[in-house]
């Protein structure tokens, strides 16, 4: 059976991946869903000083001081990050990266440099709003295209991020670790999306690539579907 470390996006938290963690269970499989620093029921830890290389100090952490090896490592959205910052920080205890609808950054790259101008200035507005100048409040699940039976749910469990996970560059000076197997999972049902460059990105580099007709969040509309197709890549 395999190891898997399931990584949230943005202002979700480990609660987003019970539905998948329960199948994979079901199936033998060892399943950890972390928190990141600043959200979810780790909301109470939020500051300024929190950004990217946090979130990947606690995955990184994870797997060393949980002893994981061979860990299929899946990130979510803006967990694409910080799965690709965990690879460079422990490559030696992961045998594949999975990229669910995520972004696949390079080597200095943020997240608010590949937005869209129009998307970033919105982001940066609300933030200036609503969030104190440095919390960036979540954005609704209907924008996402969640199914609707969740919607409700989702936003009262979306908590704010700090801004600097967004606007810090990814330390990834040689690239993702070559003997990585390397997946991308593209949501084919979110509206608009920014991701199908990256599924681009991931077909040009030869990746196995799948596409799930799902909204942006797809461990809770399509929770079956995704545990096979990860189960497969064991």
């Amino acid at each position: 059976m395999a190891v898997f470390v399931l990584v949230h996006g943005a202002w979700h938290g480990g609660w987003c991946w019970s539905r998948v963690r329960n199948l994979l269970q079901r199936q033998g499989h060892e399943v950890h869903t972390p928190t990141l620093t600043g959200v979810g029921e780790r909301s109470h830890l939020l500051s300024r000083d929190i950004g990217l290389a946090t979130h990947v100090a606690d995955v990184a952490n994870l797997l060393r001081w949980e002893g994981l090896n061979d860990a299929i490592l899946c990130g979510h959205s803006y967990g694409g990050s910080v799965i690709s910052g965990a690879a460079h920080r422990e490559p030696g205890r992961i045998s594949t990266l999975v990229y669910l609808d995520a972004f696949v950054l390079e080597h200095g790259q943020s997240i608010y440099g590949t937005l869209s101008p129009e998307s970033r200035a919105a982001n940066i507005e609300r933030t200036r709003q609503l969030g104190d100048g440095w919390k960036v409040p979540p954005i609704s699940a209907a924008h996402f295209n969640v199914n609707e039976a969740d919607r409700e749910w989702v936003d009262r469990q979306c908590t704010p991020q700090s801004e600097a996970t967004f606007t810090d560059g990814l330390e990834l000076p040689h690239g993702l670790p070559a003997h990585t197997a390397k997946r991308y999972i593209y949501a084919s049902g979110y509206g608009n999306s920014p991701f199908h460059r990256y599924r681009d990105i991931a077909v040009e580099r030869g990746w196995a690539v799948t596409d799930i007709e799902s909204g942006h969040d797809v461990m809770l509309d399509q929770p079956a579907q995704l545990a096979e197709v990860l189960a497969a890549a064991v």
